[in-house]
């Protein structure tokens, strides 16, 4: 068996997002939310903004093809659903949207995207159902730019705000605290369906720092592993990615895996024996949804039978008791972002490890998700 961390360790940081794509990132959204909470009208209906999606939940990975990366912000305001179309919902920030965005905003179906010279952004205008919902949504960790990661890395830190960390494991990880998580969703516009409809953002966070603490830490990279492998290797399959893969795989991995390689491994095993056909997700706070529902049969039969061919490939690499030959192997799964190995020598070890020269890169480890 051979689980080859420190090489994970190297790919996970070669893939992972540049230091310089994060800051672009902190300052597209930053900018963004101080803007609307500044905005003279529509300050007065914005309850709080928050971010969301795979950069919050620190499973992005780094955008290829000279796309940019990408956050989402939601907005949570004092629209009525019962007063307002969506369409009029989303009218709405677009006098703000000419202020500040003039010609690089574009209005979608659910969410309003920005796309900067070196960000693209996602405003997602939601409505609290009820009052009672303004205090959670105000909470210093829900509104705290931190993502999962942040905290794993920051929350031994003896400069980390120790009172948001208490908040934060208060609203993400103690048991007695679901009930108020699951009270109610968001409500969202949506233009295309003229009708607002249920989401919960939240609990898709709370959800993945809980799976991921389940998993030792390791879901997390599982995610941003199994997300470059899709999107490197099968650029033109249309279906599923983004959201949508990233809920299956959190479905699929099983919990208690001990290494990234398990946990690729069992993952893509598991689709492939318990998931041969397209199945229901029901999606994290919102059971009703099915997160698979846009997909067809036929495109999920394409992307089963790329899974079935990686499953191989995983299970050879995992099981590969030479260093060398393993290492070619899940590269063959993952590209050339995962590192080469030394060819074997007369010096090597009977098993073909060596130790590496090279520093593996730190790979952020920590006990709160």
């Amino acid at each position: 068996m051979s689980t080859v961390p420190s090489y994970f360790k190297d790919f996970l940081s070669n893939i992972r997002l540049t230091d310089n794509q994060v800051n672009d990132l902190k300052t597209g959204h930053t900018t963004l939310r101080k803007r609307l909470e500044g905005d003279e009208k529509l300050s007065k209906i914005i309850v709080s903004t928050f971010l969301q999606g795979s950069y919050r939940r620190s499973t992005a990975v780094k955008p290829k093809n000279g796309n940019k990366s990408d956050v989402d912000v939601i907005v949570v305001t004092k629209l009525d659903s019962e007063e307002y179309t969506p369409e009029e919902a989303l009218n709405l920030f677009v006098p703000f949207l000419d202020k500040h965005y003039k010609d690089k905003y574009r209005i979608q179906g659910r969410s309003i995207g920005i796309s900067l010279s070196y960000v693209d952004l996602d405003i997602v205008p939601t409505s609290a159902p009820s009052e009672s919902e303004t205090g959670i949504l105000q909470d210093k960790a829900i509104i705290s730019e931190y993502t999962i990661e942040d905290f794993q890395q920051n929350v031994f830190s003896k400069s980390f705000d120790t009172t948001l960390f208490e908040s934060s494991y208060n609203i993400f990880c103690k048991s007695d605290s679901e009930p108020q998580w699951k009270a109610e969703p968001l409500i969202i516009p949506d233009r295309e369906a003229e009708e607002w409809d249920e989401t919960h953002p939240l609990e898709q966070i709370r959800w993945t720092v809980e799976k991921n603490k389940n998993c030792n830490t390791h879901y997390i990279n599982v995610v941003k592993a199994l997300k470059w492998w899709r999107k490197t290797q099968y650029p033109d399959m249309k279906h599923p990615k983004s959201y949508p893969l990233e809920h299956f795989i959190g479905d699929c991995c099983p919990d208690g895996i001990t290494t990234v390689a398990e946990g690729v491994v069992l993952t893509l095993e598991n689709i492939v024996s318990e998931h041969p056909t397209k199945p229901f997700l029901a999606d994290r706070g919102v059971p009703e949804h099915d997160v698979f529902a846009r997909i067809t049969d036929d495109e999920y039969s394409d992307f089963y039978d790329t899974v079935c061919d990686a499953a191989k490939i995983a299970r050879e690499a995992y099981d590969c008791e030479e260093l060398y030959d393993s290492v070619c192997k899940w590269r063959e799964l993952f590209g050339n972002e995962f590192p080469s190995a030394p060819e074997p020598t007369k010096s090597n070890s009977p098993a073909g490890f060596t130790n590496r020269t090279e520093k593996s890169a730190a790979i952020p480890e920590g006990r709160f998700a």
